[in-house]
């Protein structure tokens, strides 16, 4: 450990008073806004005044800058506390503090990145020390910076598995720039927590995590300055006991208090109070950073050389995307991947062969995986690409959720999609990706068809902002396009066309193959139909998409390897309702699947060849 330097008193008499400063300013700007989470703002005052005018080295006046310390506030709800610190540091006005939680602030109720200050939304509790360890793993691994990383947990959201799972990736990573500090005040939402004061089992969880743990008093400045030394090869957690709503007499360590701004008359009691222990009104100002942080560029990542398949020959889209990410990488060193256990199904590995050290290992966590990357990509630092199966990222949605929220840009690749997968059966199967993908705010969702456009789908991810999911698959389908045809996100493409076709058929991926099989058939039957690829299913083409219906008396056919709910065929209608004369018919995944060989699966759940061919007669007859 670092050799520790103690503060003088009249430095640690600073830090008290600024300690109060700050509960005074959260009690203030709660009872101003009539909500808001006081007490738990005022267990974390000496915390936070320690961590922001002792130990944290960064610019006040420019909070988002490469080489200062970064800070997560995972215990989100303590905002205003957050907020009171970027005051005394002198970066907010103090009197902006009294617009808390207003529509004409910029001070949400939970932090959010209009904030110069915040790089991740929290609020959603269990999600900070995720992002965090991926800041931290860019500083070590990829920046090889000096800047380090803080992050402030509530003991009520250590219940929550994805702060062990970002504890384990701490620990097997062996980020030493990281500190997680705990701040155990003892008392959840609507009831104490499950462990209440028992410091000593919080300490033998998080070494068992392989962290260096340390107990200390979480209102003494002293032994928190002392906490704060750095550990070589283990990340630190303080373990800091504490007292909820400490320093508001009546209140401090009282349950049913969660939440609620103390009234106007209590709290001016409390703040006369609080105010006549403070010292000094001087204020300490923040330590500057060391300033070696690689200066990075990300626009404009261009593949060094265009694709090079070969049209009927056969690759399934999500090699497709490994050989397209390897390529990638050679265009940009802050291209990188990561993954969760699959990187020998969705072909990550590719990326790893050729680029070791920007590989991430992420293990069997997916929703941690989510975290690294938006914590990788914070104050642009990098391009990060997320891979596993697809139906695993259901469970990664609360994830997905903040990110979008954080305007993260961050890139997530969903292989196995659909019941095409085959024997696997339905646990393996994504069919919900493409309703739950297109439900993100600002999202881009990529479904490529063949070889050709799942490389133009990475380069394009890669150069836009917000969250971008790629879907891909594993059967092997045929190339269909020119290695020089030319993608953008919301063009759709017609495979197929005649001057007389009756139908637009839309599918993607399989089904569009499926499509293209069934125009075989139905050719023989004298019946042209229109093929279409939408590429991107948000947004859609609809301009294409209305001028291809109009083309065939209306109607349009989607076929899709996912469940009715959300996906093309929603899409489609969504796009196209309201115009005279247009009618959609959709054929998608009706039920829960099952084990089975994918043409049979096809066939079974009527997204095959046949069932297109039959779905258009249908349709033919009908006029």
């Amino acid at each position: 450990m670092e050799a520790y330097h103690k503060p003088d008193q009249q430095k640690l008499q600073a830090l008290k008073d600024t300690a109060n400063r700050l509960r005074i300013s959260s009690i203030q700007a709660t009872t101003a806004a009539g909500s808001g989470h006081p007490t738990s703002c005022c267990s974390a005052a000496e915390i936070m005044a320690v961590i922001f005018f002792h130990t944290m080295r960064y610019k006040a006046q420019d909070p988002r800058n490469p080489h200062n310390d970064r800070f997560v506030l995972s215990k989100g709800h303590a905002a205003p506390i957050l907020y009171a610190v970027w005051a005394e540091a002198g970066f907010l006005p103090e009197t902006e503090l009294l617009n808390l939680r207003k529509i004409s602030s910029d001070l949400d109720g939970h932090p959010v990145p209009k904030q110069a200050f915040t790089d991740v939304a929290t609020g959603s509790l269990g999600q900070g020390l995720g992002a965090a360890c991926g800041m931290a793993y860019t500083g070590k691994y990829f920046d090889k910076a000096s800047y380090r990383v803080y992050c402030l947990l509530g003991d009520g959201e250590l219940s929550e598995g994805s702060v062990w799972e970002a504890m384990a990736f701490a620990g097997i990573y062996k980020l030493d720039n990281l500190v997680a500090i705990l701040d155990i005040n003892r008392l959840g939402q609507s009831d104490p927590t499950p462990l209440q004061h028992q410091m000593d089992v919080y300490q033998k969880r998080c070494e068992a995590f392989g962290w260096h743990a340390v107990i200390v008093d979480g209102h003494s400045v002293e032994e928190l300055c002392k906490a704060f030394g750095q550990v070589k090869n283990q990340p630190t957690a303080i373990i800091a006991k504490t007292f909820k709503g400490r320093g508001i007499s009546g209140i401090e360590d009282k349950e049913s208090w969660h939440g609620k701004p103390l009234p106007q008359n209590m709290a001016d009691h409390i703040i006369q109070e609080i105010y006549s222990q403070i010292q000094s009104k001087k204020k300490i100002l923040a330590t500057p950073p060391q300033e070696d942080a690689p200066s990075v560029d990300l626009t404009n990542i261009r593949m060094p050389t265009p694709p090079s398949y070969k049209v009927g020959d056969k690759i399934a889209t999500r090699k497709a995307y490994g050989q397209a990410l390897a390529k990638l990488g050679h265009a940009s060193d802050r291209i990188i991947a990561l993954d969760g256990d699959t990187k020998n199904s969705t072909f990550s590995e590719l990326f790893k062969k050729e680029h070791p050290d920007r590989f991430i290992e992420c293990y069997i966590a997916e929703q941690n995986m989510v975290s690294i990357a938006v914590g990788c990509a914070t104050r642009g630092r990098t391009v990060p690409f997320c891979s596993t199966f697809a139906a695993f990222f259901t469970r990664a949605f609360d994830q997905i959720r903040m990110a979008a929220i954080s305007e993260s840009n961050i890139n997530l690749c969903g292989s196995h999609c659909g019941v095409s997968i085959g024997e696997d059966g339905p646990s393996q199967m994504a069919l919900e990706d493409l309703a739950m993908f297109r439900s993100v705010p600002m999202s881009t969702v990529f479904y490529p068809s063949d070889g050709v456009s799942t490389e133009k789908a990475v380069e394009l991810a890669a150069n836009t902002k917000g969250i971008c999911f790629i879907r891909t698959s594993r059967p092997e389908n045929a190339i269909i396009y020119n290695n020089n045809e030319d993608f953008q996100i919301g063009q759709a493409k017609v495979v197929l066309k005649s001057k007389d076709d009756h139908v637009t058929v839309i599918g993607a991926g399989v089904t569009l193959h499926e499509a293209l099989a069934a125009a075989d058939l139905l050719k023989k039957e004298k019946i042209n139909i229109r093929v279409l690829d939408p590429f991107t299913i948000k947004p859609l083409d609809k301009k294409l998409i209305l001028d291809s219906a109009r083309a065939t008396k209306g109607r349009i056919l989607t076929v899709e390897d996912h469940y009715y709910e959300g996906g093309i065929g929603e899409a489609v209608a969504s796009a196209v309702v309201g115009e005279p004369g247009v009618t959609v018919a959709r054929l998608a995944v009706s039920q829960v699947p099952r084990s089975g060989k994918p043409a049979e699966l096809l066939k079974m759940f009527g997204i095959d060849r046949d069932a297109i061919a039959q779905a258009v007669r249908g349709l033919v007859a009908k006029a």
